[in-house]
């Protein structure tokens, strides 16, 4: 009973808080709008980069050159990292003395976290030293979010624009995203976790003893901006089910609260942003819906008897701290806002539970989604949305004012379907070479969703692992760095087209026989359109994983 007050008490504070922040963050990224009171203290370390870029690289961008300011950002940001981690036992801060990282480890390890996926294939304790967890990891923690959101704000003006080029600045939005956005939010989140014990130093790690090592370092600061950026990589292997990043239930609380706050958000800052409250509400409550559809049969599910284990309840695998209520609530909530973190083992849930998890990613990461990119995700959704309902009644589809034609189709598809092609490819190959084979711990159904969740959460740029898998093998790290770069710039790039044809079309009047974008019937309609290309696209993959592991287990079997 006490996780169901839990649940019902965390979705209602995102219900009542979501709507506010939207607001102040639109605030952020609005021509004309005067920036908040409270980012006052934060305004001169904007002006100073503003100093350092210069007026030439401030000035307005059209979709291309917004693009190629992406792409090349990103690109050094790889590099960056890339840089540190083989080097990092030359660098300072490495009190343990841990070599430098493998190359194709460093490589799968930096695109992971300049996509914001933040797919770990290591043990963060004894992989990477204090420098390259703070310099490299955790700055791209805040930067590869802030990406996210630059691009949702380009799109938001590109919508909102009459007959222009200009869908504003990357730079300048990169920056604000990162000082008034991130920057505070992170700043009083660790002092919290922090004052509830969780760590927050340079020391070397502490012998208790003969072989016994208790890990130190400087988790605190990168576990807030982890969760806030929904960007979930943790400072330990264990991610948020050791007891140094999720120390006490109100650490676990107000964690979960914080990975799903920013996402929930933004839709209402988007719908500030483009003109019209009541989309940005329709797009919110459509996240909201998918989000309680899957929730709630896999709490079902989770408190079920199970049949192969002799009717004991699925206790396997989950911290006995939280429990199964909070586990699941976590697992579910990490799943929908493109945030790898995790406090229980995944694989050891129910196989519908688990299902419903991987369904999750498997829409789209737009059901919430990560910062910006569930946004920007959903209306690539919405786009289609508007076009079926103009096929429905014989009418051109109109987008909140503008004619959508066959360029925003195509864009819109191509930004759908690429990270599912590149899913199912990628797990059919893997399926089908021993390399692929190699590193699973379990056979049949069981096996085959290790896989398809391993290649869904690269290419949907979650970072979670569903366990069981080892995944720092040269042929798995090359092919999820692969998946990572498709599903984050294979997405991206379509958006920011879309926002260019859409920037310099001329408004349509609202007329009798516009479809509204907004309301209920929108909702529920967006809400079909994700199930139903979520559905047929994975539908025979999921019916031999874990739907097949379920009618399995009811008759008792094992994996």
């Amino acid at each position: 009973m006490l996780a169901f007050w839990e649940i019902g008490s965390l979705l209602g504070l995102i219900v009542l808080t979501a709507p506010i922040l939207g607001g102040q963050l639109a605030r952020l990224f609005t021509d004309g709008e005067k920036l908040p009171t409270w980012t006052v203290p934060f305004q001169p370390l904007e002006k100073a980069v503003r100093l350092w870029l210069g007026p030439s690289a401030l000035a307005p961008m059209d979709w291309r050159t917004y693009s190629r300011a992406v792409l090349s950002f990103s690109l050094l940001s790889l590099v960056a990292v890339l840089a540190i981690e083989l080097t990092q036992a030359h660098l300072p801060f490495n009190p343990q003395g841990l070599a430098n990282v493998p190359f194709w480890l460093a490589l799968n390890t930096a695109v992971s976290f300049v996509t914001n996926t933040n797919w770990q294939a290591y043990s963060g304790e004894a992989t990477l030293s204090y420098f390259t967890q703070m310099v490299a990891l955790t700055v791209q923690n805040f930067l590869s979010a802030a990406v996210g959101i630059a691009v949702m704000a380009a799109l938001a003006r590109g919508v909102a624009g009459a007959q222009t080029a200009k869908l504003g600045n990357f730079w300048s939005d990169l920056t604000r995203a990162t000082v008034y956005a991130f920057l505070p939010m992170s700043l009083l989140f660790a002092v919290f976790l922090v004052s509830q014990g969780v760590v927050q130093n340079l020391l070397p790690y502490l012998n208790l003893g003969g072989d016994s090592l208790l890990p130190m370092g400087p988790a605190a600061s990168q576990i807030a901006i982890k969760q806030l950026g929904t960007n979930g990589g943790g400072f330990f292997g264990a991610n948020s089910a050791h007891p140094f990043e999720n120390p006490t239930p109100l650490t676990n609380y107000l964690q979960c609260l914080a990975l799903l706050l920013l996402p929930a958000a933004l839709p209402f800052a988007f719908g500030r942003m483009v003109g019209n409250t009541r989309h940005g509400v329709a797009l919110f409550a459509s996240m909201f819906l998918l989000f309680i559809a899957t929730l709630l049969p896999a709490l079902w599910s989770e408190f079920q008897p199970n049949p192969a284990m002799g009717g004991l309840p699925f206790i396997e695998g989950k911290e006995w701290r939280f429990g199964i209520g909070s586990s699941v609530l976590w697992g579910f909530s990490t799943t929908v806002a493109s945030n790898g973190s995790v406090n229980a083992a995944l694989s050891s849930f129910s196989p519908l539970a688990g299902g419903l998890a991987l369904l999750n990613i498997l829409f789209g990461e737009v059901v919430f989604g990560g910062v910006g990119s569930g946004v920007y995700g959903m209306v690539l959704f919405a786009v289609l949305t508007v076009f079926i309902a103009g096929l429905m009644v014989g009418r051109s589809p109109e987008y909140l004012g503008k004619k959508i034609e066959a360029k925003e189709i195509r864009f819109a598809v191509l930004g759908v379907l690429l990270p599912s092609t590149a899913i199912l490819l990628l797990t059919a190959l893997a399926c089908s070479v021993p390399a692929g084979l190699a590193s699973l711990s379990h056979a049949g159904p069981h096996g085959l969703t290790e896989i398809l969740y391993a290649f869904a959460s690269g290419a949907g740029n979650n970072g979670s692992a569903f366990g069981g898998l080892n995944a720092n093998t040269p042929f798995y790290n090359i092919l999820l760095s692969g998946a990572m770069v498709l599903g984050r710039f294979g997405v991206i790039l379509p958006v920011l087209c879309i926002a260019g044809t859409l920037a310099n079309k001329k408004p349509t009047p609202v007329s009798a026989g516009t479809f509204q974008t907004q309301g209920p019937l929108f909702s529920l309609l967006l809400c079909c359109v994700v199930v139903i290309v979520g559905a047929l696209t994975f539908f025979p993959a999921l019916c031999l994983g874990p739907i097949m592991e379920h009618l399995m287990m009811n008759q008792g079997r094992l994996f």
